[in-house]
């Protein structure tokens, strides 16, 4: 299993009248957390699309447990809980605040596909050498 955390400082302008994060940010705070995770493994986003992949969302859940509220920093985490075999990758992501409150959770999934054709495509395999070893 391979587990990544980053951190957010909740800005004003993402939550709504009562002060509380709007729902829809918790998707953004997830792309963050999912591009931070795949940089820690030494590898970017960019450096796919260099390879010619992208890696269009195709299925999005969230369920929320606690709010949050400006000025809060939270701990985003992005988490595979299998190694992805094919052309798709599932994200597990759990967003925390600052006592260590479970705020929600979410799952991710994406398909890895070439930017030319538009067609599903294996992982890269650049990537698959980095994310390999946390799940022998």
């Amino acid at each position: 299993m391979f587990t990544a955390e980053t951190k957010v400082r909740v800005r004003y302008a993402e939550t709504d009248q009562m002060g509380v994060v709007y729902h829809s940010n918790y998707f953004q705070y997830f792309e963050v957390a999912r591009a931070e995770a795949i940089r820690d493994l030494g590898y970017t986003y960019a450096d796919m699309e260099k390879e010619g992949i992208m890696m269009p969302i195709v299925e999005v859940q969230a369920k929320y447990l606690r709010p949050a509220f400006y000025d809060q920093l939270l701990t985003i985490k992005a988490i595979l809980k299998e190694l992805p075999v094919n052309h798709k990758i599932e994200f597990h992501q759990e967003v925390f605040n600052e006592n260590a409150e479970l705020l929600a959770t979410g799952r991710v999934v994406l398909y890895f596909m070439d930017m030319k054709t538009k067609k599903r495509h294996s992982m890269p395999e650049s990537l698959l050498e980095k994310i390999r070893p946390f799940f022998h």
